[in-house]
């Protein structure tokens, strides 16, 4: 659980990601250490960046329903959009954990 301190510092860098504007490196350093040691911070980034590349996101749908679940990647640039065989396929179901998967809240 992120302290009120915490919590109001990163919802500011995280309204600045959202809203395309500059984020001072200290912040952004600050943010990304916060988000590896916890799970709630990773997510309030992730959503952050879903809306910065995605500023039309209109409320109720498949796409805010996403950033509000938190589900898939941020980066539109991981995204599969094709297959190229059953093995490909199979290997994407099976994702591997990061390194920080032990890791609780």
């Amino acid at each position: 659980m992120l302290s009120h301190n915490y919590r109001l510092r990163l919802e500011f860098i995280c309204n600045r990601i959202a809203n395309c504007e500059e984020v001072q490196l200290e912040d952004m350093i600050w943010a990304e250490k916060l988000a590896k040691a916890n799970k709630s911070a990773l997510s309030m980034m992730n959503q952050a960046r879903r809306k910065a590349n995605n500023p039309d996101m209109v409320d109720g749908s498949l796409d805010d329903f996403m950033n509000t679940m938190d589900l898939g990647d941020p980066d539109p640039a991981n995204h599969r959009t094709t297959f190229s065989s059953p093995d490909d396929i199979a290997q994407w179901f099976s994702q591997e954990k990061t390194d920080d998967w032990r890791q609780r809240d």
